[in-house]
């Protein structure tokens, strides 16, 4: 429990009793002692041992568990999202460009930096323009991100406003943008962002985290995605108020320097090997089935890669890519065979590959040592058989992205995520995604995924000692009010009831805390 004013924060001894204690394999608990950022006992209420002193929580038979990792997001996108124009909601394309009309007249003029789109449940079928943007906007400029965040749609003041856009590849006139064009248009609509808008969009998407069960978040930033100093703010703010601690990864190639003078934990994350199925850019092995004059692309030498990871092993930080299409994950794990035979030992031990949702191999990934850091919602959102993912791949091919279940049947590491803003910080839904998959032959069990999303996530920053509930933990965690269960966990089936956070305790300190009950 925390005690006292901002800024002279004092964590006082604290007895959790009457719940329910999360424990794997361990004796029924209701009870739980946390004395500052360490958990010192657990038990039953009336048992031996039981310690004395300090505040007293009643639970009233509510659930505790380990605070969630969240092994994937963006947090200033996410709070941009949180506190401005987010699409995701619009059933139309008409209905996006009146949106965009409605910012506009309220901005005085500012730029408007927008997402969240998804033009394969629209009717139309298909993105704004730039000119439906310039209309809208009555002239003003707007990047408008797709849901994946891989490509946009620029108005033609943003476009104008890049130098050499249009002889950058994915550049198109009539507004949309992938590959490097769009890394270049995005860079220039962030870099219009007050440091004040930054900071309050980080500090909105830490808060949202922290209100659903979220101790801990990575961060995957980097210069196509953010900036060094986004990431140093973010950092910063985490370090400064109670909120989920942050893993920073700065995604560039070779920025090893970079990555040790920020502080973080990985000179990778989103290094983009590819890009996503939304946008045709992930690197395929086969064309796309609705578009078979391409197959995506990779974005850099597979000696680059390997060259990557070495310097990385070497300077003691994890490396990390982005990989979705199998041609993507393929290219990962040669680079990883070029390292092994360098080095004499594991060139994937102890590093990352991020999103990998086409992999061909399962053995040779868990053989690679790459932990695999997924999201679950991907599939909640764009499998079965009449999701975007069929309808670009066919579905005898859609069918074998994101198959948990083999995945972790041959000794891969899972972690899991959002991709926030990608698809939205939930933590709870994630866990019933990978437990009820789009196709039951990929479902892992509740408890697999609820590891994969807690201790998992610890063990993808290279943290051993979190994201369990043991004497000498970490004093991380949540309470919930949840539904009993048969098992340990709640019943996640979809149709019931997920539960909700009433605290998240992150070292002992509280970061969120319901609103008590009215009446």
């Amino acid at each position: 429990m925390l005690c006292g004013r901002p800024g002279r924060l004092l964590r006082v001894p604290t007895l959790y009793r009457n719940g329910r204690i999360h424990r794997p394999g361990g004796a029924p608990a209701s009870a739980m002692f946390v004395d500052g950022a360490t958990v010192t006992w657990i038990g039953q209420d009336d048992g031996p041992g039981r310690r004395a002193g300090g505040a007293v929580v009643e639970l009233a038979g509510r659930l505790v568990t380990p605070a969630f990792v969240d092994a994937h997001v963006h947090a200033t996108s996410t709070g941009l999202a949180l506190t401005g124009l987010d699409l995701s909601s619009c059933a139309t394309l008409h209905a996006a460009l009146d949106a965009v009309q409605r910012v506009a007249r309220s901005s005085g003029g500012r730029p408007i930096l927008g997402g969240g789109w998804d033009e394969t449940h629209w009717p139309e079928n298909r993105p704004p323009t730039a000119a439906e943007l310039d209309r809208a906007a009555y002239g003003g400029s707007v990047y408008l991100a797709r849901v994946d965040v891989h490509s946009a749609v620029v108005s033609s003041v943003l476009a104008a406003a890049v130098p050499g856009l249009a002889g950058l590849s994915g550049y198109r006139s009539d507004g949309w943008v992938t590959r490097d064009a769009h890394d270049a248009a995005r860079t220039a609509a962030h870099r219009a962002l007050r440091p004040t808008q930054i900071r309050d969009a980080q500090r909105a998407a830490l808060h949202r985290a922290a209100s659903l069960g979220i101790g801990c978040v990575h961060e995957m930033a980097g210069p196509s995605i953010s900036s060094a100093e986004d990431l140093a703010g973010l950092l910063a703010l985490a370090g400064e108020e109670p909120l989920p601690e942050v893993v920073g990864y700065w995604g560039e190639l070779f920025g090893i320097e970079t990555a040790r003078e920020l502080g973080a934990a990985g000179a990778g994350g989103d290094l983009f090997c590819d890009g996503s199925l939304g946008s045709h850019t992930a690197a395929l092995g086969q064309p796309y089935a609705d578009r078979p004059e391409t197959r995506g692309e990779l974005r850099f030498d597979t000696a680059d890669l390997a060259e990557h990871i070495a310097r990385c092993s070497d300077a003691g930080l994890q490396a990390g890519f982005h990989a979705i299409g199998d041609a993507a994950v393929d290219q990962v794990l040669d680079a990883v065979d070029l390292v092994t035979a360098r080095l004499g030992r594991s060139g994937g031990a102890g590093h990352r590959i991020e999103h990998v949702e086409m992999v061909q191999d399962p053995a040779r990934l868990a053989a690679s040592e790459l932990v695999a850091s997924l999201q679950p919602a991907f599939d909640a959102t764009w499998g079965g058989p009449a999701g975007m993912y069929a309808e670009r791949l066919g579905i005898d091919r859609a069918v074998t992205l994101n198959r948990f279940a083999e995945l972790a049947a041959a000794g891969v590491p899972l972690a899991f995520g959002s991709d926030s803003p990608v698809t939205p910080v939930a933590p709870w839904a994630a866990v019933r995604a990978a437990a009820h998959p789009s196709h039951p032959d990929a479902a892992i069990s509740v408890e697999a995924a609820f590891g994969a999303h807690t201790r998992g996530g610890w063990q993808a920053s290279g943290r051993r000692d979190a994201g369990t509930l043991t004497p000498g933990s970490p004093a991380t965690f949540a309470v919930w009010d949840a539904a009993e269960s048969m098992q340990d966990l709640p019943d996640v089936s979809p149709g019931r009831d997920l539960p909700t956070c009433v605290q998240t305790v992150v070292r002992g300190v509280t970061i969120f805390q319901a609103d008590p009950p009215h009446g």
